[in-house]
């Protein structure tokens, strides 16, 4: 039917376009204007704060312009948190449409709170927690109260090509984080982590608008770093795009001696017609620390939790250090044989070269301090190659739509290491540390030289779901499973040779899922899952007596409901959820000061999660929510520990950003946030705990114009009140917070 305008509208249209056109004349010589937004300001100076010429008065197109220039650079610059993301084979969902929790961090986040690591970034997550991997630097996440090692961090959906310790979060246009098991929708995680939630990293890629941004950063003490982001689509229909991101650092952050460094450099390309679309994305990434802080332990006979140290002091030795350099990239492919079927294929790759002097610092008295340290030399060389492909058809059936997805996945990985270490270990102390020299390491496993082979990983799988839409989509209905074969081999570091498997395992399992939306209105939804995890063992690391052991595979079921809210530019969701894996921990191994990694029986996680973010009011925007768990154990060792707390995970935790837009400054923004995090048990026992912490941050941005391109100044204090805590137990290990940190970048837009 034929659309007919309104003669009272159709009056009105045409005195609006002749004033569009002529700012488009007044202003052609600066290329495409856009429409102005807002009153122009009485008295505001132009060109970053130059008194406007009597050429240029405040109404003048220019001067409108260069005010257009200043809202859409803040616009451009605000906290996003979307709801939803990449849900593996399903593909990008609208988080209020799918029988799971996703949000999505985005790069204007990234970059206006100057994160230097993954975890930075997911420090606006309720349901997150960050800590370090077993006597290194080595970032580790807790969602739903399970580890999430780096090497179960995806990329587009795609194990096993992210680097493995640390990630340079300026290469990425999302962040993406799911609560709960996802063993069907991504497959087993490779490092046998992820059952309580997955992260995954979305590439930046050339937009319609150009892109070529300059930004420059400090961070307290001494670290300076920098960033260059390009981008250009080319060709008929903009058919042809790349994006080059360049970014560093080197200096002194903000604990004592502790030096960091990191070069990121990633090329992104991309291609598409009518039908087809590609993408190829090649990365490089090199990080360090040198004369880190570490975590610690405590020993087995003392009674209580030590004070932490001065929130800037370092107890670690000056010999310690960690080298990190990736080589990783991804191939996407996808082609539509018709309207309601597409092809999909991705390939991915990552070679790794590690090797780090690492300390463990172990308190025998919590009282005065004493201490042992322990010392441990690691080489590690990995090699991984992951594809997925398969197959996505849209089809209806009477009244029921059907989404239907079928393919494969499969992961290669071979590690290759070996390892060096000092005995007896020296005396220190915590809070009056014994600075030595690097210790001879008289105790080797392998050839640190010429590190050989000490496992090997093969994942395969099938997978197939059908997702029906009844009553005009107002219910959908999911059901699915994935095959998986898991085989994996563990190498003797002391055996000759490339070494005698010391571990090996072939075990399969198929993987249901079964999710239920329902929406009572376009804007809210119900929903209901029950998915499973599956996940390799664990593997023995660190300083510990059974290195190198690999722990059978295990799987663990999820049941989650919960109900959405979503209108665009607000969002909210409470969820509910049960899951469950073997209980895995680092505990003291005799009197000498040993440990050993050991599982003992199973980590039953109950809790409930509130998600809100988005525009509470105009200029004024929230992104945060609280989680409660109750992290029980049960079939323990003689049922010993029945019923006791896990250790590392919080009862609950908090956090909360917000940004306001001053309305009396056009182009200033100010920001704060808080995170709260409860007790945690140190000991599964639960004879030791740490107290619950609250750190609050600040921090502002403003926006102007110079020569009608958009600066931005940006300046942030992390941990203002310069709080001393211990962060995180999990694990058995505590790591100190961060102290008082100031960040400042500008960015220029060209």
């Amino acid at each position: 039917m034929r659309k007919t305008c309104h003669p009272t509208r159709a009056r009105h249209r045409k005195p609006l376009n002749l004033a569009l056109l002529a700012l488009l004349a007044g202003v052609s010589s600066h290329g495409v204007a856009h429409a102005a937004v807002g009153k122009p300001a009485k008295g505001r100076k132009a060109d970053g704060g130059a008194a406007a010429p009597a050429a240029l008065p405040a109404g003048s197109p220019a001067a409108t312009r260069d005010e257009t220039i200043v809202v859409e650079a803040k616009r451009r610059n605000q906290m996003q948190v979307s709801s939803g993301g990449q849900l593996g084979v399903l593909g990008d969902k609208k988080g209020i449409d799918v029988p799971f929790n996703i949000r999505s961090y985005n790069a204007s986040l990234i970059l206006n709170q100057q994160s230097q690591t993954l975890g930075q970034v997911l420090e606006n997550d309720p349901s997150v927690r960050t800590t370090y991997g077993y006597g290194n630097f080595s970032e580790m996440f807790i969602i739903r109260g399970f580890q999430v090692y780096g090497d179960d961090v995806a990329i587009n959906g795609l194990y096993g090509i992210t680097p493995r310790q640390l990630v340079s979060p300026q290469l990425y246009d999302q962040v993406q984080v799911l609560n709960g098991a996802s063993a069907f929708l991504n497959g087993a995680a490779p490092g046998g982590s992820a059952i309580g939630g997955n992260i995954n990293l979305m590439f930046k890629h050339a937009t319609e608008a150009p892109i070529t941004r300059l930004t420059g950063d400090y961070t307290s003490g001494a670290m300076g770093g920098g960033s260059v982001d390009l981008g250009r689509r080319f060709g008929t229909d903009h058919a042809f795009g790349a994006r080059v991101n360049v970014a560093g650092m080197d200096g002194t952050d903000s604990i004592d001696h502790e030096r960091r460094h990191s070069v990121a450099v990633g090329g992104d390309f991309d291609w598409h017609d009518d039908r087809t679309r590609v993408t190829l994305d090649m990365n490089f990434q090199n990080q360090g620390v040198n004369w880190g802080r570490p975590a610690i332990f405590l020993g087995a006979d003392v009674t209580h939790v030590p004070r932490p140290v001065s929130p800037g002091a370092n107890f670690g030795q000056p010999w310690t250090y960690n080298n990190l350099n990736y080589i990783f990239g991804m191939l996407n492919v996808e082609h539509d044989l018709s309207k309601h079927v597409t092809l999909y294929a991705a390939f991915g790759g990552l070679g790794g070269h590690e090797q780090g002097n690492y300390q463990v610092l172990t308190v025998n008295d919590a009282r005065t301090g004493d201490s042992t340290n322990g010392n441990l030399y690691v080489p590690y060389v990995q090699t991984n190659k992951s594809t997925r492909g398969g197959v996505r058809a849209h089809v209806a059936t009477g009244p029921v739509r059907h989404e239907i997805n079928a393919g494969g996945s499969a992961l290669w990985e071979e590690s290759d290491s070996a390892y060096a270490y000092a005995w007896p270990y020296s005396a220190t102390n915590l809070y009056r540390p014994a600075y030595t020299g690097v210790p001879d390491q008289t105790y080797t496993g392998g050839n640190v030289a010429d590190p050989r082979q000490i496992s090997g990983t093969r994942l395969y799988s099938l997978f197939f779901s059908d997702t029906m839409s009844f009553f005009d989509n107002r219910v959908a209905l999911t059901g699915g499973f994935r095959y998986q074969n898991l085989m994996v081999a563990g190498f003797d570091y002391h055996a000759p040779g490339r070494g005698a498997r010391n571990a090996d395992y072939n075990q399969d399992a198929i993987t249901p899922v079964v999710g239920l939306v329902v929406h009572p209105t376009r804007q809210t939804a119900i929903y209901f899952n029950r998915i499973e995890g599956l996940s390799q063992g664990p593997t023995a690391s660190g300083n510990v007596v059974n290195l190198g052991q690999v722990f059978p595979p295990y799987r663990s079921v999820q049941y989650e409901v919960g109900a959405k809210y979503d209108i665009g530019r607000f969002a909210a969701s409470l969820a509910f959820y049960q899951i469950s894996q073997p209980n895995a921990y680092t505990a003291p191994y005799g009197s000498g000061g040993q440990y050993i990694f050991t599982v003992d029986g199973m980590q039953r996680n109950r809790g409930a999660e509130l998600n809100v973010n988005g525009e509470l009011m105009p200029g004024l925007r929230f992104n945060g929510g609280a989680t409660l768990i109750d992290a029980d154990l049960t079939r323990t060792a003689g049922g010993l520990q029945n019923g006791h707390s896990a250790i590392g995970v919080p009862n609950y935790s908090i956090n909360a950003n917000i940004e306001y837009d001053l309305p009396f400054l056009r182009g200033g923004t100010v920001t704060g946030r808080v995170v709260n995090t409860g007790k945690q048990w140190v000991n599964t026992a639960n004879t030791l705990h740490l107290p619950v912490w609250t750190r609050f941050d600040l921090g502002a941005r403003y926006t102007f114009v110079t020569a009608h391109k958009p600066i931005t100044l940006r300046f942030g204090v992390d941990n203002v009140g310069n709080a001393r805590y211990w962060a995180s137990a999990y694990g058995g290990y505590l790591l100190e917070g961060l102290p008082r940190t100031y960040k400042f970048s500008f960015t220029a837009d060209f």
